[in-house]
């Protein structure tokens, strides 16, 4: 899946921005950038964390700093857009989405998700297409307890904040690979938690009837 024409074009301008932005304020830069990318503004965090993991590699930042200001960014990110669905609601979204390019059809996705999964999606959803970064929404519509939200949202975050640096470090000068790469790699997260939510809820229906049957010997 190749980024829409209106991001590609978004991309282009943006790299040598944050690279600049970047330079200019450190760490700062990062997490707020990955701040705007989880307020469901069109700023791709494969772009912003591997940037960031490519001048790790030339040691202007630190691995883990660049990493948890990454975290923390999206974390902030998220709280905003909880709050937008749970003071506004879904119809804000539908109306003022399409200023900041949220589509109907990805607030629909991100609902879902959250009908289907409840809670735990905010958490494993941070791995997910689409889902990763609309997800906020529907919890703040549902009023999840915030606290809950923000701690699953802050451990949902720093794997993928951790992946995305490490990838622009190993990566170096052709970390503009990860963009295109995470594309063909969301298909297989999927495929990865859509067979272990099956397995669980198997383990759970099997595991009840085993108990059953035992007590009823």
């Amino acid at each position: 899946m190749e980024p829409r024409p209106v991001f590609a074009a978004i991309e282009q301008y943006i790299i040598p921005v944050l690279e600049e932005i970047y330079r200019t304020v450190g760490y700062l830069g990062i997490f707020f950038a990955m701040a705007i990318e989880s307020a469901c503004i069109p700023l791709p965090s494969e772009i912003v964390l591997p940037l960031a993991g490519w001048m790790v590699a030339r040691g202007e930042f630190d691995f883990w700093l660049a990493a948890l200001a990454g975290t923390f960014g999206c974390t902030l990110g998220s709280a905003v857009a909880y709050w937008v669905g749970a003071l506004g609601g879904r119809p804000v979204l539908l109306r003022y989405g399409r200023y900041v390019l949220i589509s109907p059809h990805e607030i629909d996705i991100a609902d879902r998700w959250f009908a289907r999964y409840g809670e735990a999606v905010v958490f494993f959803g941070r791995l997910l297409p689409v889902v990763r970064t609309f997800i906020s929404f529907p919890a703040g519509v549902a009023r999840m307890p915030f606290g809950r939200f923000l701690l699953y949202s802050t451990l949902g975050s720093f794997p993928w904040s951790v992946a995305l640096v490490y990838l622009g470090k190993l990566l170096g000068d052709n970390w503009i690979v990860v963009r295109q790469v995470a594309h063909q790699l969301d298909y297989l997260i999927i495929a990865v938690i859509v067979f272990a939510v099956a397995f669980y809820v198997y383990k759970r229906v099997w595991g009840s009837k085993t108990s059953e049957e035992h007590v009823v010997e």
